[in-house]
């Protein structure tokens, strides 16, 4: 659908069907870090953030109706390439440190999930498209609470790590 942008409005569209692909990814990788993931808490982490990624492409496609369009997945390399590097570092991860591998793994997809909110909300006010910055702002205020999440537990786990060596 998406040979040429020709128009901003088209580059939201675009972005919006990136974000439904980055979404619908994160859903794998959430699943793969559950079942990997040793200790509890984080694998209670993954549970949370795996319901509301549902409810995050529930709201990307109620953004495309909003604003008349079809649902559209583009393909999204960015997110590929972070679970990509995640896996590779969890299967040759060490059982005494994968919980760490996947902690950092989680850390950093969140700035990139938030990155791309954020640029959405900008092209969404921009359009005066008010109902979609809100679905948009609630799928970012989550983001920013599960990094929130997942960095004090990156931090607890490498705490723990340490103190097992001392």
């Amino acid at each position: 659908m998406f040979k040429r942008l020709t128009t901003r409005e088209a580059t939201l569209s675009f972005k919006l069907g990136a974000a439904l692909t980055m979404e619908r990814t994160v859903l794998v990788m959430l699943a793969e870090f559950e079942e990997r993931a040793q200790r509890n808490d984080l694998r209670e982490l993954f549970r949370r953030h795996a319901d509301e990624t549902h409810r995050h492409a529930a709201n990307i496609e109620k953004s495309f109706q909003l604003l008349g369009e079809d649902v559209v997945d583009i393909q999204s390399p960015a997110i590929k390439g972070l679970q990509q590097e995640i896996s590779i570092a969890i299967r040759g991860a060490d059982g005494s440190v994968v919980d760490a591998v996947i902690a950092a793994g989680v850390v950093e997809t969140e700035h990139h999930e938030i990155g791309v909110y954020e640029s959405l909300i900008t092209k969404a006010e921009a359009r005066g498209a008010d109902s979609v910055v809100q679905l948009l702002g609630q799928n970012l205020r989550q983001e920013e609470a599960a990094l929130e999440q997942a960095r004090a537990l990156a931090k607890a786990i490498e705490r723990d790590g340490v103190a097992f060596w001392i």
